[in-house]
């Protein structure tokens, strides 16, 4: 669960020592208030375009990943606001998940996995995971819906960046905000794709990622990309020095 950048305390769901647990909705988003940028599946940019700028980065696994950037500083989030609330329309789905998560169990299989350390938790009051006979709860079984969809997406979404990659359309870009009051921040090692080289592809795969829709996709990363001054605007607005980002987490 490399990925999984504020899961304090993740567990593997187990029937028997969580049989009585329950979960206490909160509308509460303190526990992303670190993370300076979140995966994306494709199936998102459409909404995360509108407000977020979606670059690319290279995951621990190696692999070529989309990210709504959501801040441009070490360990800060510019949209989780005062009173802990989600300071944009769309909540990106790797955000909506928590506090479940899947994680990889060995070869194909996955498991289903909380964060112990969420302070909803409890044996009294909320939802219940598990009903008497030690089956799934409807809201269990929606949350782990909801995980099994998104890893879909997501799986999809990492064919089409190495679709992308492998075309050679990414090229590096680092992001910088210089503020009136002389601070400056970059952040390096982000990806995009290089407009140039795609305009030179050949016909053939020109006309394939247009039929696969993939093409819509590579339009809306780029005209997300000017939402980067947003964050800036964000960061004047709030007070405090802090060390620039070295990448996304």
């Amino acid at each position: 669960m490399s990925d999984a950048v504020y899961y304090e305390k993740p567990v593997l769901l187990d029937r028997a020592k969580h049989k009585r647990l329950r979960v206490r909705t909160s509308t509460s988003f303190a526990f992303a208030r670190k993370a300076n940028s979140v995966y994306l599946a494709g199936v998102e940019f459409n909404e995360a375009m509108k407000e977020y700028a979606i670059v690319f980065t290279r995951a621990a696994n190696g692999r070529v990943v989309p990210v709504a950037m959501l801040g441009l500083r070490t360990r800060e989030n510019l949209f989780v606001a005062e009173g802990e609330r989600w300071d944009a329309v769309y909540v990106p789905a790797f955000i909506r998940r928590y506090p479940f998560v899947l994680a990889q169990l060995g070869g194909e299989q996955l498991g289903v996995c909380i964060d112990e350390a969420y302070g909803g938790f409890n044996t009294k009051e909320g939802e219940a995971l598990f009903d008497e006979q030690g089956g799934n709860t409807p809201f269990l079984a929606n949350a782990v819906q909801f995980l099994e969809n998104y890893q879909r997406e997501f799986a999809r979404t990492e064919m089409f960046c190495a679709r992308l990659e492998q075309f050679g359309l990414f090229k590096e870009m680092n992001a910088q905000a210089h503020l009136k009051d002389g601070r400056s921040f970059t952040v390096s090692n982000l990806l995009v794709v290089d407009e140039p080289r795609l305009m030179t592809l050949p016909d053939a795969i020109a006309l394939s990622l247009f039929r696969s829709g993939e093409l819509h996709l590579v339009s809306m990363h780029l005209a997300s990309l000017s939402n980067m001054q947003r964050l800036t605007e964000r960061i004047v607005l709030r007070a405090g020095p802090m060390e620039p980002a070295p990448k996304p987490a």
